[in-house]
């Protein structure tokens, strides 16, 4: 997707237009000057044409700020990084040498600029906006961000001048299941495409945060097809200090969003810490296949049953979502490299699996009627049928009388008797329950 920054002074309304066009109150909004620092990501769709926008801090020189020149770094880069530059001034208090100093800055970089004029709420603002046309920053689009008034239009300029899209290379593969390598910093994930792959496709260092950028390649070997993304670690915010790597970790989020299949690679001697944990939510919460390798198992102490025991100790910490494929490696021995292929294909084909209704009914509705959905409030609750969805992922609805009455315990005993019948190890499968 298309990239939009909204760029300007401090106290402009930049995080309140970003809230309005993200649809959520995602960015603080205050009267105070300075308030944003870091970077908000959001998604805007306007007239069919989705695409990402990014909020900056105030943009301001020579101030009080401690953090002055790591906001105006945030804003060169996130200028750089962008498609189209949405350039927020304010109609009351007219240009300001913050203001032309930005100008300069957005002229130079020669990407798309639109220079909104925000706080125009009345129509003896309008005539305060026309000074603006000496930035010389071409048509000025006057806004109200509070109250919304005049946002439709700019969107409207805003979606026509943004980049068409090109059909990438690997449009020709779209079809095919696009499986992205994800974990913290430094677990082996370019190595692991590099192995797979069977040349150095990306660099490998000791240094954590070497991959920067999400990159996709064409793998066709060993019977198996798919797209592989490699992607940059990701670290918990707190950590993340470096400007390129917060647009890595995003880029990494967004590969996950746009995936099939997702490998997340763990350290094993490090184990299932609280970001691997976050990742694995990331993936969960997109309704997105798993896979888990566990690498460097060659560097680590075993014992007898000590892999078993090790998977015992994973699952524990996935529950409830625990029918994960666990893989055992060690990149640099090319260990078991291609058991992650087939695990991968497996899971791949059981996100596209589709199960014929009279399959579902004749074995479900027996689990059912052995086990049925306790009693509410001395109502007996009676599921009569059930299909599932024509989704891209696994998803099944269950008709019966008192659908509000069944809880989300009943809900996984379902999800466990499905994945026990069907086998849909490796992905998440949503149930609904819906009036007959």
């Amino acid at each position: 997707m298309a990239l939009v920054a909204i760029v300007g002074r401090p106290n402009v309304g930049k995080s309140t237009l970003f809230n309005r066009l993200v649809g959520m109150r995602q960015a603080i909004v205050d009267e105070t000057a300075g308030v944003t620092r870091d970077r908000h990501y959001g998604k805007c769709e306007w007239c069919g044409t989705e695409f990402s926008v990014v909020d900056t801090g105030g943009y301001t020189s020579n101030s009080d700020d401690v953090f002055e020149e790591a906001i105006r770094r945030q804003v060169v880069i996130a200028v750089d990084e962008a498609d189209v530059v949405l350039f927020m001034v304010e109609a009351a208090t007219g240009i300001t040498d913050y203001d032309s100093e930005i100008a300069d800055l957005l002229r130079r970089s020669k990407k798309p600029v639109i220079l909104c004029v925000n706080k125009v709420d009345s129509g003896e603002k309008m005539y305060d906006a026309y000074d603006f046309y000496s930035l010389g920053l071409g048509e000025i689009w006057t806004i109200s961000a509070a109250n919304g008034s005049g946002t439709g239009d700019l969107l409207d300029e805003l979606v026509r001048v943004l980049p068409k899209e090109e059909a990438p290379d690997e449009d020709s593969h779209k079809d095919l299941p696009h499986v992205a390598i994800v974990g913290r910093p430094n677990v082996g994930k370019s190595s692991l495409t590099n192995a797979l792959l069977g040349e150095d496709r990306n660099i490998v260092t000791p240094v954590a945060g070497t991959t920067r950028d999400s990159i996709s390649t064409y793998y066709n070997k060993f019977g198996h097809e798919f797209m592989l993304v490699d992607t940059a670690g990701i670290r918990r915010k707190n950590r993340v200090h470096e400007d390129l790597e917060f647009y890595s970790v995003m880029r990494s989020i967004r590969a996950i969003e746009h995936s099939d299949v997702c490998v997340l690679m763990i350290d094993a001697n490090l184990g299932m810490e609280a970001q691997d944990m976050n990742i694995f939510n990331i993936i969960q919460k997109n309704r997105k296949g798993c896979v888990i390798v566990v690498n460097k198992w060659d560097l680590f102490e075993k014992e007898s049953n000590t892999m078993k025991r090790y998977i015992e100790s994973l699952k524990e910490r996935l529950s409830p979502f625990d029918d994960v494929p666990i893989v055992f490696t060690s990149v640099t021995e090319k260990q078991r490299i291609l058991t992650v292929l087939d695990e991968v294909a497996h899971v791949a084909d059981n996100m596209t699996k589709k199960i014929p209704t009279s399959a579902l009914n004749d074995v479900m509705l027996e689990e059912i009627e052995n086990y049925p959905p306790p009693a509410w409030k001395g109502k007996y609750i009676k599921i009569k049928y059930l299909t599932q969805l024509p989704t891209r992922t696994p998803q099944f609805a269950f008709f019966c009388n008192l659908p509000q009455w069944v809880k989300d315990p009943y809900k996984r005993f379902l999800e466990n008797r499905l994945r026990e019948h069907f086998d849909f190890t490796g992905c998440p499968i949503q149930i609904y329950m819906r009036a007959k």
